[in-house]
């Protein structure tokens, strides 16, 4: 897809954003924020009924007789959106096939960046719509650009069309005796930022293809604090490679390349059990970090999609 085409989806995303709006930020956050989502506004006596918790055991302490704390729910939370614009955010190992075409000989799916901004275009335009403050980063190796949250569509848009700058990826020019850590996409300093930047908690959404090491720890750390979404956008053919005999493929990330021999079916399957291994190795790390994790294929309707999940998620709070 070209940038215009992709631009012309993303300005009819306002369109599709009421829906979303409603589940994901409309009215009552605790439906989806967890924990209190609440500033302090007063301490006063304790009173029969009130929660032992809730006790200012300083103000108790100070005063000689039972305080509890008192707070009001918090109704404007800022949205932060995390995009990965690493190389391997523009394609995989299906890429130099060009993926299945459709009737028209062009290939159907969107690429993992493509996918990723439609999605985090969407979840910026609900916000807008609800009144929320929104802001993103944009990264790769380092935080390339900053927005910090502000109410308005001026600043989603102003994401959208830096994001859209990022839409073809740029050539590999690292270092080639960069160690592996030190290559690719870096979602630990991005989660990092994240973490620095923000003061009052916020709904958190990472959006990367996450082949990326060392986050889990700093995950955790952000998810105590904020409610954090973890969206792997991926494309669910590169589960299934064809047989086509030897296949030379290069690494987006640090221009490697590599044969596979796609005519070994006992090579397609390890390599399909490889592909869902690691899906599910990064679902439970996820949870363990205490983040939502969500798998957005290239291949769904990511409105769709997002809808599904937070609809979802208003149904357990």
């Amino acid at each position: 897809m070209d940038t215009r085409e992709l631009f012309a989806r993303i300005a009819r995303l306002p369109v599709s954003a009421e829906g979303l709006a409603t589940n994901m930020l409309a009215g009552n956050f605790r439906s989806v924020f967890r924990g209190q989502g609440m500033e302090f506004e007063e301490a006063r006596h304790y009173q029969w009924g009130d929660d032992a918790k809730s006790i200012d055991w300083n103000a108790s302490t100070r005063l000689g007789t039972p305080f509890v704390k008192v707070y009001r729910e918090e109704r404007e939370l800022s949205v932060m959106l995390l995009l990965d614009t690493s190389a391997s955010m523009h394609g995989g190992i299906t890429r130099p096939w060009g993926g299945v075409s459709g009737g028209d000989g062009a290939s159907r799916d969107l690429s993992p960046y493509e996918q990723a901004l439609v999605a985090a275009a969407l979840i910026a335009f609900s916000a807008e719509r609800s009144g929320q403050r929104t802001g993103a980063f944009l990264f790769d190796r380092e935080t390339d650009r900053v927005f910090p949250p502000r109410k308005g569509r001026g600043n989603v848009l102003a994401f959208v069309s830096a994001a859209l700058r990022y839409h073809k990826p740029r050539p590999v020019t690292r270092p080639r005796n960069l160690p592996p850590e030190a290559q690719g996409s870096n979602v630990l300093a991005a989660v990092t930022a994240a973490g620095r930047l923000l003061k009052r908690r916020s709904m958190v959404v990472l959006v990367s293809d996450f082949l990326s090491i060392g986050w889990e720890q700093e995950l955790g750390k952000l998810s105590r604090r904020h409610d954090v979404i973890a969206v792997r956008v991926y494309n669910p053919r590169e589960s299934d490679l064809p047989d086509i005999g030897l296949l030379s493929a290069a690494d987006p990330e640090t221009g490697v390349r590599i044969s596979a021999p796609t005519g070994s079916a006992s090579f397609r399957e390890a390599w399909a059990l490889w592909q869902s291994d690691r899906a599910d190795l990064w679902r439970k790390t996820c949870r363990r970090a205490g983040a939502a994790p969500l798998e957005l294929p290239v291949t769904a309707d990511a409105a769709a999609v997002l809808t599904r999940f937070f609809g979802n998620r208003q149904g357990r709070g």
